[in-house]
């Protein structure tokens, strides 16, 4: 598959946590690509992805084929399927079992998180105090992380040691226990610094940055506090 380059269409990058999902997929394993940005928050999405039938969300990824794949799952089991010597999953057949059930999981559930914790990378809030419902996401999420890290990742610093599919799921995890100040242990506080000091991830976060939103999409009353990368030594 090697010379074939992928389309992928984004949204915001401040705050979409699939586009992440999808950009990472693609980046983080040397698939050559490019990128095309959707109005997913100006309201142009529609119109911006009226080429791509079936595609009505973000991201979307189209082949050299001209084939469209309109859900992140998809486009994550169709690049390992295309690329299996990339190493998106473990080789171990048990790793790649359950980072494949990770990944699953990770785009059919902690519904409580998604909606009161949105990704948001300009900047950090203080004082927020998470519902229970989150707690519990948090509680599960952390239980993946402890069984792989546990079972397969003491010879690096990702889940399973190197980088894989499941780490691109959970990356917007990170952001959003860094950005509402969620409790986690230190183990894990390690984890999601592995994300945020990334360079493919401070890349998304620059180009992020130059985004501008008016009104804001996601108004609070608490107070914020810069990202950790902008904090003065």
């Amino acid at each position: 598959m090697s010379g074939m380059t992928y389309q992928l269409h984004i949204g915001d990058r401040t705050f979409s946590s699939w586009s992440l999902r999808g950009w990472l997929m693609l980046k983080k394993f040397g698939l050559p690509f490019q990128e095309h940005m959707v109005g997913l928050y100006s309201g142009t999405m529609k119109d911006d992805l009226a080429h791509l039938e079936p595609a009505r969300t973000v991201p979307v990824l189209q082949t050299a084929e001209g084939a469209v794949l309109t859900d992140s799952l998809a486009m994550a089991e169709t690049l390992a399927e295309r690329h299996p010597d990339a190493g998106l999953y473990p080789v171990e057949p048990a790793a790649r079992a359950l980072a494949r059930s990770m990944v699953a999981e990770m785009h059919s559930s902690f519904h409580a998180l998604r909606q009161d914790c949105p990704m948001i990378l300009r900047h950090r809030l203080t004082r927020f105090s998470p519902a229970q419902s989150v707690q519990n996401d948090l509680e599960r999420i952390f239980d993946l992380w402890s069984l792989a890290k546990d079972r397969f990742g003491s010879d690096g610093p990702w889940l399973f040691g190197n980088y894989s599919l499941a780490d691109v799921f959970y990356a917007p995890v990170a952001m959003r226990i860094t950005a509402y100040g969620l409790p986690a242990a230190p183990r894990w506080q390690t984890y999601i610094a592995q994300h945020l000091k990334d360079p493919d991830f401070l890349h998304w976060r620059s180009e992020a940055m130059k985004e501008s939103h008016e009104p804001w999409p996601y108004p609070s009353d608490l107070e914020t506090r810069p990202w950790p990368d902008e904090i003065a030594s």
